[in-house]
């Protein structure tokens, strides 16, 4: 079903002349979604130099190849490494090698889909607890805010069985603030000056990252004291993870920087995508009325569990078209170790790679109308006819994002809970710009109407 809104979703002009090594800066600091180039919607690969040599990659073959074929050639960029390492130490989401196989065997059965589907009434207190929220908000409430105080909720529950040692609040201006220093390009970047020379950014960011870890510390700490022995959450299984090749356990400093990771990827995405949906609905009434439909046909007055999630696959496509649209990163880099071919290009060692998700799915060569907003794209039968590597929210390969099961079914629960019993309009406000810092933001946040049904 195509839509023909009056407005399109908001969007960032793509630059459509080469950048200068300044003005890469000061864009990439500003909002590392206008460095993309215009050609990049257009070409499969395009490739430049600024001190090394960069390619951008578009092409859904070429990407299966670094993230899947060759995936041991394309290590993470010292860059992104840099820039997350002060909070998240060597944990599974910047390690490599053998302390990355081991420390993803010791966790994917968190997340196993029999585990998942457990957790449902958890996300679904959440989603009641959103929607009682919602009923006594102001007249325009910030979304973004609302949905990170709920998917906060359930990733706390489900890591730590409760929020007690958390301030949600402190908490998420640490990540924001975090973000906003650390997380952004230095120009010592760019002149690939060692990561040993301390970047003005990371200083600025520590205040952030000992107000994060001293949350999470106390909670492991109350854990190791509890005399009866943890719940069955995430803390607990980390606890217990043992290496079975090697017999390795997680020291405390994996421990902390491993439940750091997982409490922020855990709700930040989530409540991003979450966002951006509201937004879109709002922006496109159709849409909205057939989502709603469906969430008020399967639910009622009832907030939704696994068991409506069959009956409410709309739902379920709205929160994947919005993560084509905004996806949670819409930006990845990659070293390169060796002369590989992709593409038909010659890529040579020490290379960057670049891999924006966020022209990928908005790509004029493999999406029709790639900046309009259609859930359709996502029925069952548009799945089977796409290739699996146009469309990357939560990556590919074997480091396609371990939390991808949860966080979709978090989502969708909320979602339906929510459009069951509201109406969501857009007010005087303006449309936020989408804004990439680590993740993609609006930058002015999602104010709009929400309206009892």
């Amino acid at each position: 079903m195509l839509y023909s809104p009056k407005v399109l979703p908001p969007t960032v002009a793509p630059p459509t002349r080469p950048l200068s090594i300044l003005q890469s800066i000061r864009a990439a600091r500003r909002n590392v979604l206008e460095i993309i180039p215009e050609l990049a919607y257009r070409q499969p690969m395009v490739s430049g130099r600024m001190g090394a040599r960069w390619h951008m990659v578009q092409d859904p073959g070429a990407l299966r190849r670094v993230l899947l074929d060759n995936v041991e050639n394309y290590p993470k960029s010292e860059v992104m490494l840099r820039m997350l390492r002060p909070a998240v130490g060597d944990s599974l989401f910047t390690s490599e090698g053998d302390s990355w196989r081991w420390q993803r065997r010791a966790v994917a059965p968190v997340f196993a889909q029999r585990n998942v589907v457990a957790l449902a009434p958890v996300m679904t207190a959440t989603a009641e607890r959103a929607a009682e929220r919602l009923m006594l908000a102001s007249e325009y409430p910030e979304l973004v805010g609302e949905m990170l105080s709920a998917t906060f909720d359930v990733i706390c529950e489900v890591a730590l069985s409760g929020r007690e040692h958390f301030d949600a609040d402190a908490y998420s201006h640490a990540i924001l603030r975090y973000f906003q220093t650390a997380g952004k390009a230095s120009l010592l970047d760019f002149l690939r000056v060692p990561n040993w020379i301390p970047r003005p950014g990371v200083l600025l960011g520590l205040g952030a990252v000992r107000t994060m870890h001293s949350m999470v510390a106390r909670a492991i700490e109350a854990r190791r004291r509890e005399a009866n022995g943890g719940a069955d959450d995430l803390l607990d299984h980390m606890l217990k993870a043992q290496d079975p090749e090697t017999g390795r356990r997680m020291s405390p400093t994996d421990l902390l920087h491993n439940m750091q990771f997982f409490i922020v990827a855990g709700h930040e995405t989530t409540a991003l995508a979450l966002s951006w949906s509201l937004l879109l609905l709002a922006l496109h009434p159709e849409a909205q009325q057939r989502a709603q439909a469906e969430a008020r046909a399967a639910l009622g007055d009832a907030p939704a569990g696994a068991s409506h999630l069959e009956a409410t696959p709309y739902v379920r496509q709205v929160i994947e078209e919005a993560m084509r649209l905004y996806p949670p990163v819409g930006m990845l880099a990659r070293n390169v170790r060796l002369a590989d071919t992709l593409g038909g290009r010659q890529i040579q060692p020490n290379d960057v790679l670049f891999l924006p998700i966020y022209a990928l799915h908005r790509h004029q060569m493999w999406w029709e109308r790639p900046n309009e907003f259609d859930p359709d794209r996502f029925s069952s039968g548009a799945v089977r006819a796409r290739d699996r590597y146009l469309y990357l929210p939560f990556g590919a390969g074997p480091r396609v994002c371990v939390g991808a099961n949860f966080a979709m079914m978090q989502a969708h629960i909320i979602l339906a809970t929510l459009l069951a019993r509201f109406r969501f309009e857009l007010g005087p406000h303006s449309l936020p710009t989408p804004t990439m810092l680590m993740t993609v933001r609006p930058d002015t946040g999602v104010r709009l109407a929400v309206k009892r049904i």
